[in-house]
């Protein structure tokens, strides 16, 4: 079983953060997509993964770093109790008697002559002449609970106009179910989504299926934080004279107004047009004008022949 601190390349005393950082670099490198002929790579992705899925959880961490569970989220000792002195696989306890003892010096199961049988029947079937009751359960403590199944790790790949409206995703799991995946605010590359019991048979039931967005770069929105950018070409007489144009969103196009004499450069702001927030609303998408001037027009380039600008518009430049 792997050390989950080691799959990540991480120290026991790395932080939330070192751990998620450490994660999405490994995951980025290992991605499936970026992997289609090295099935080891996605065998690592999923080992990655499911790290970073115990690492991510206080408790297992905690339990983890408590040596009460293995890499692999399972309890260390098949008794529910941890080995070493004083537990079943150490020696014996202070006070216990001498070396050597074994069952009898840790634990009186009735004098010299219990018949060991007899103690394993009781433990086992639940009424032990040692008073023991629930099989594994004995002693007071929890029974060890049945392991459960692996979690699968799937890819999702999401266009950027769905991230930012957050429109449901048809994934096709490995069982051949299809479902409709709700996004969550806030979905950015590198998000995980959880669906219990969706992941490999166990034991003690079906793991997770664990996915992980990654957010399709589009052709001409960018993502700043929350907002989307987008660089919006316009004329020359557009710029000059102003007027309405039309512009895209991600969501459907609308009519902006711009304002007379606008420069390159100019951005408009347009409210609640951006990526849904975690914590509720959402951003804006953000216009910069950019005045595209045709390369051969021989009106334009009389006009400007012609005509005499005496500005200096590099004067703030001190040239």
């Amino acid at each position: 079983m792997a050390d989950p601190y080691q799959t990540l390349g991480v120290s026991r005393m790395a932080s939330e953060a070192d751990i998620k950082k450490a994660y999405r670099k490994l995951a980025k490198e290992l991605h499936p997509d970026r992997n289609k002929d090295n099935p080891k790579a996605a065998e690592k992705f999923s080992q990655v993964t499911n790290a970073y899925d115990l690492l991510n959880d206080k408790d297992k961490r905690a339990r983890f770093d408590r040596g009460e569970i293995d890499g692999d989220g399972n309890p260390t000792s098949p008794f529910g109790y941890g080995g070493g002195p004083g537990g079943f696989g150490g020696g014996p306890r202070p006070g216990a008697g001498g070396a050597g003892g074994g069952f009898r010096q840790q634990f009186d199961f009735g004098g010299e002559g219990a018949d060991m049988s007899d103690i394993f029947e009781g433990m086992f079937s639940g009424a032990g002449r040692g008073g023991f009751s629930g099989g594994f359960g004995g002693f007071g403590g929890r029974g060890r609970s049945a392991a459960k199944g692996a979690n699968s790790a799937y890819a999702l790949r999401v266009p950027f106009v769905d991230a930012a409206t957050l429109s449901p995703q048809r994934i096709t799991l490995a069982d051949g179910k299809t479902i409709d995946l709700k996004l969550p605010a806030g979905v950015e590359s590198g998000t995980q989504m959880r669906l219990g019991g969706k992941g490999e048979q166990g034991p003690g039931g079906p793991g997770d299926a664990i996915i992980t967005i990654e957010v399709v770069p589009h052709a001409f929105f960018t993502r700043d934080g929350d907002d989307v950018r987008l660089d919006l070409p316009i004329s020359l007489a557009e710029a000059v004279l102003g007027g309405q144009v039309k512009a895209p969103t991600v969501e459907r196009p609308v009519m902006l107004t711009v304002p007379k004499g606008t420069s390159s450069g100019k951005t408009l702001r347009l409210k609640g047009k951006g990526f849904h927030k975690k914590d509720g609303g959402r951003g804006d998408q953000l216009i910069t004008l950019m005045i595209d001037i045709p390369a051969d027009d021989a009106a334009l380039q009389q006009f400007a022949a012609e005509w005499t600008d005496g500005r200096n518009p590099r004067a703030a430049m001190g040239v």
